[in-house]
């Protein structure tokens, strides 16, 4: 199978200005991509898939039109959350973190989510968070709280080191916001010894208790960085002081993302002249339950691992897929019902072609055909994936209707498989019904394959009472038996 087209106009909404962009790189056919990863303190929900999806779209879609992607999306190893969490489990934070960053993978790997080219952990990145400080310190930006220096009683400095946001010129460009309008958010930490309230932590002074792991010597005593300062180091490091993309949650793009850009521009050498630090801001929507936002407060989350007891991995990806990624995600039981039985449809398609020996596997796309062109143009603009799931529904329209069975077949495999989906056996499918296995009455294939091999023995020797019973017994598990003159075929329903 072939899925590439020719770097065309593609247009991005752009958080820091409001509005759709043709996306130009700084470096033709070359594309700079980060991401703002998980805190690895507990295994991912629905919100982190949301994020892990939706960036692996935009990963494809760039790559799909030729560009050379450098896809950075990096791991918070260090944090308040995961120090506490590791003390009320009573391990280790490498432990903890190493044991949550395997589920993470799992659950990546399950949604079919490529992995990054660098997944860099915050751990890894002390010395470069240092040298940052060290630059916003000479440039005027950064200071040690009053009366830092000599609480360590043994002529060291100590104590938290802090960002001025009043002294970096545009701050609140990306919230759309000046310093005086914007309020003290969640994640910002209003002390006595900050210079102003929205001046943020960059390296938070060692506490008594604190573990060692948590702990970093530095010339501003021991520590460990700030959150904010992590990311823009990370980025920085692997991708350079100015680079193309930069993604995450809607809920980042405040305080977070605008303390990136303040961070990293206020550490170049030549600020206040400086370049900036990414050129396209995209922030995916919220996950809503049931029309209310998704919190851990509220005690209304799902965690990936709960969901895929009950369908297969690519629904919950067909359902993240099939809503724009700006707009709010809304969950519930029976959307992801829909999701299933619209993923069935398709593969349902397929799995017609197959029956004509139809080898849709093989196919190169021809981005002059219309349902091309269509599918194109909507990730064109901004990555409008619901129109783009559209078009597939309408190849496999065309396919049930026995319109070009073959070429439309073809087609609409290769165009799932650039939203990373339609990348499983149609026959398999079929049976599975696209739900986890558990769900099936607790029968697993081999278990239904022998039912069915079962009645089909009774029906040969005229025991209709004993394959009626099989049948019943199969309904009963949610399996539906399909006879036909080549035989008998099954399906969860």
């Amino acid at each position: 199978m072939g899925l590439r087209l020719p770097i065309d106009m593609l247009r991005i909404h752009n958080s820091l200005t409001g509005r759709k962009e043709p996306f130009v790189p700084l470096k033709a056919g070359q594309v700079g991509l980060y991401v703002c990863g998980m805190t690895v303190y507990d295994v991912c929900h629905i919100g982190h898939a949301r994020v892990l999806v939706a960036f692996d779209v935009v990963r494809r879609w760039l790559r799909c039109q030729g560009y050379q992607v450098t896809y950075v999306r990096n791991i918070t190893d260090i944090d308040d959350k995961i120090i506490r969490r590791a003390v009320e489990n009573g391990e280790t934070i490498s432990q903890l973190t190493q044991r949550t960053i395997g589920l993470l993978h799992e659950d990546a790997r399950a949604l079919g989510v490529e992995p990054p080219d660098h997944e860099p952990r915050a751990t890894q990145f002390v010395p470069s968070m240092l040298r940052m400080i060290g630059a916003l310190e000479r440039n005027g930006l950064a200071y040690q709280a009053d009366g830092a220096a000599d609480r360590g009683g043994d002529g060291e400095r100590h104590g938290d080191v802090l960002f001025s946001v009043r002294r970096f010129p545009g701050y609140g460009r990306l919230s759309g916001k000046s310093p005086d309008e914007l309020r003290a958010g969640e994640r910002v930490a209003v002390a006595d010894h900050k210079q102003d309230p929205l001046d943020f932590v960059l390296w938070k002074a060692a506490k008594p208790d604190d573990p060692a792991e948590a702990t970093w010597g530095s010339e501003y005593g021991p520590g460990r960085p700030g959150w904010h300062l992590e990311c823009s180091a990370m980025a920085t490091e692997l991708l350079g002081v100015s680079f193309d993309l930069h993604g995450g949650g809607a809920d980042l793009q405040f305080p977070h993302h605008e303390n990136e850009i303040a961070q990293s521009e206020g550490a170049q050498p030549a600020f206040p002249d400086c370049k900036p630090f990414v050129g396209t801001w995209m922030h995916n929507g919220f996950v809503r339950i049931d029309d209310e936002k998704m919190s851990k407060s509220l005690g209304n989350f799902f965690t990936v691992r709960e969901v895929l007891k009950k369908v297969d991995a690519e629904v919950l990806r067909f359902f993240i897929v099939r809503a724009h990624y700006r707009s709010a995600l809304n969950w519930s039981d029976s959307h992801l019902e829909d999701a299933r039985t619209g993923l069935l449809r398709l593969y349902g398609a397929l799995a017609e072609a197959a029956s004509f020996a139809i080898d849709t596997a093989a196919v190169v796309v021809d981005w002059n055909a219309p349902a091309a062109v269509r599918f194109a143009a909507a990730l064109n603009d901004d990555f409008a994936t619901p129109e783009a799931v559209a078009v597939l529904f309408e190849l496999a329209a065309e396919v049930h209707r026995g319109h070009q069975v073959a070429e439309n077949a073809g087609l609409l495999r290769a165009l799932g498989h650039g939203l990373g989906l339609l990348t499983q056996d149609p026959a398999g499918v079929r049976r599975s019904g696209l739900y986890a296995q558990s769900e099936a009455g607790g029968l697993d294939d081999a278990a239904i394959e022998a039912l069915v091999n079962s009645r089909i023995a009774a029906k040969k020797g005229r025991d209709f009472a004993r394959a009626d019973a099989i049948r019943a017994e199969l309904t009963a598990a949610g399996i539906t038996l399909e006879d036909s003159a080549g035989g008998t075929l099954w399906r969860r329903s």
